[in-house]
């Protein structure tokens, strides 16, 4: 087990560092001071002193934990990014572990700042993405899928659409790397029917096009 992870963290990092879209560092190493902690706001995170940094600031532990998947999405991510390891400030990488309950799903969801490369360690999933709007309205964005087993490997773009879905009876779980330090995530529908404060109806109904009661019945799932 030890071995899977050591090469399916190798892996990504290779493949997140070829896709890095972040600015280049400047320096060595510009480890993230905390959000609280900061008094200034920039893109990104200020640097700690260097005086002041130590090797903690580039580790974290516990990837090898499972996750807890008992949601309703039977799916948890773990997300190691600056937020959790300042170290990865101004790199242009970060990682997550993400566990499946049996027939779990990630849902469709978009990283709007990162490239994402996934390698399945254990399980089955079914993966896919949707290309952005095509230039000719009156053709429809493409779809792209496939089965993963336990070492395969699948490329999410920037900023498209994606998901997976764990199709077998077992548990799942991958790794995967991501070209920013800070990728970001938006789930489509709670971002859709789930904003504070909400979408209105007539927005909803008309993009939809879908009756008003729907939407509403939508729109409780996510509050």
């Amino acid at each position: 087990m030890a071995v899977r992870l050591l090469i399916s963290v190798l892996i990504i990092s290779l493949f997140s560092f070829t896709y890095a879209s972040d600015p280049s560092p400047l320096q060595d190493f510009c480890v993230a001071v905390k959000d609280d902690e900061a008094k200034v706001f920039v893109n990104g995170k200020i640097c700690k002193d260097p005086n002041m940094v130590n090797a903690d600031d580039f580790f974290f532990p516990g990837l090898n934990m499972p996750g807890n998947t008992s949601n309703a999405q039977g799916s948890k991510v773990t997300p190691v990014n600056v937020n959790q390891l300042p170290g990865l400030n101004t790199l242009g990488i970060s990682l997550v572990r993400i566990d499946y309950a049996p027939y779990g799903l990630n849902p469709p969801h978009t990283h709007p700042r990162a490239t994402e490369v996934l390698v399945v360690v254990e399980g089955t999933l079914f993966v896919g993405f949707v290309t952005s709007n095509p230039a000719d309205p009156k053709d429809k964005n493409k779809l792209f899928t496939k089965t993963l087993y336990p070492g395969d490997v699948f490329v999410f773009p920037e900023g498209l659409i994606h998901f997976q879905f764990n199709v077998g009876k077992t548990e799942a779980f991958v790794f995967a790397g991501l070209s920013s330090q800070n990728p970001g995530v938006i789930t489509i529908a709670n971002a859709v029917f789930g904003s504070d404060p909400p979408i209105t109806l007539d927005v909803l109904t008309k993009a939809f096009q879908v009756d008003a009661n729907v939407i509403k019945y939508l729109q409780a799932q996510f509050n």
